[in-house]
């Protein structure tokens, strides 16, 4: 059948050139064509699976490069903006405090020198205390399963959300002369409201919950298993805590502590509903530098600036000792 389609097609282009006069029109096709070839054409030259497949990998790669560079540019914007938001502040406070010439000597002033002995002193003893009462609280909540956990971990978040306004109302109704445990406290002689102490119990009621978090969240993180180890080789309850318990939560304890701390140093509102705001008694640096913002900017600016300094020297030291911990254990 394939030799008489061949023969027919043969005839077809010997009678198509002799009607053309032009004995080469049969010859039209390239040299290197065979008759099988008109008969059944060469098959269109497709490329392999493997380059089809990396030309859409190439494909591929170049839309999500786009994509990628496109979202990141949408989302550079804002964080621009928060970052400059947070920036700008902190720029004009700098350039407002090295423009004045007479800022580094307020330093000196006792307004500054009072504010920031009490300041030291009522946040180092409100860390103190966040210490030894805090660590047995927030290893209650990591260990401990019993009926009101619930109440008591959102009655530990509390003061974290409540207004510091509020906070210092509450416990100048509670342990103010007219307060609820104002009378008892009446007889026995001891007197709270607008003194040091009182400084330190609204430090500590608006500071403490930041370590007891933090610290409830390293003591969590320890594995059970070297603990119960620890108990198996005849350790006992304390013995577990300090050298397993929290040498494995320190990154997270001393973290909670530093934000104690500052939380502690930088309190305003609980303080002067609690406290008020007296010159060496109750007046700490966040007071001073209202009170100073009135009558004495300079001394305000060189409170702001020892706050500033403080504040940025300890995130420097935290986040250097918590790079050596990283370190060390990897």
């Amino acid at each position: 059948m394939a030799l008489a389609k061949l023969s027919l097609l043969h005839c077809v282009n010997v009678v198509a050139a002799r009607a053309s006069g032009s004995p080469r029109a049969a010859v039209s096709r390239r040299a290197d064509v065979t008759p099988t070839e008109d008969v059944f054409p060469r098959a269109a030259t497709v490329s392999s699976p493997r380059d089809g497949f990396q030309r859409q990998r190439r494909l591929g790669f170049t839309r999500t490069a786009w994509f990628q560079r496109r979202r990141f540019g949408v989302s550079l914007l804002p964080a621009i903006a928060l970052a400059a938001f947070l920036a700008l502040p902190l720029l004009g406070l700098l350039s407002r405090t090295f423009a004045s010439t007479t800022v580094w000597s307020a330093v000196t002033r006792p307004i500054v020198l009072e504010a920031l002995r009490l300041s030291l002193t009522t946040s180092a003893l409100v860390l103190v205390l966040a210490l030894v009462m805090g660590s047995p609280l927030a290893l209650l909540l990591a260990r401990r399963r019993f009926r009101g956990i619930g109440v008591l971990d959102s009655l530990v978040d509390l003061p974290i959300v409540l207004p510091p306004a509020v906070a210092g109302l509450a416990l100048l109704l509670t342990f103010g002369r007219r307060g609820l445990l104002g009378a008892p406290l009446d007889l026995v002689g001891v007197e709270l409201p607008f003194t040091t102490a009182a400084v330190v119990m609204a430090s500590l009621f608006v500071a403490a919950p930041f370590y007891v978090r933090a610290a409830r969240s390293g003591f969590l993180s320890v594995p059970r298993e070297l603990e119960e180890a620890a108990r198996v080789e005849g350790a006992s309850e304390w013995q577990v805590f300090r050298f397993v318990t929290a040498p494995v939560a320190a990154p997270s304890l001393f973290g909670g502590a530093v934000l104690c701390w500052a939380r502690a140093l930088g309190e305003f509102g609980a303080t002067i509903m609690f406290a008020g705001q007296f010159l060496g008694r109750t007046q700490t640096m966040p007071l001073a530098i209202y009170a100073a913002l009135e009558s004495d900017l300079d001394a305000a600016l060189a409170l702001s600036i020892v706050l500033l300094a403080i504040s940025f020297a300890l995130l420097l030291l935290f986040r250097r000792w918590l790079s050596q911990i990283s370190y060390g254990v990897s």
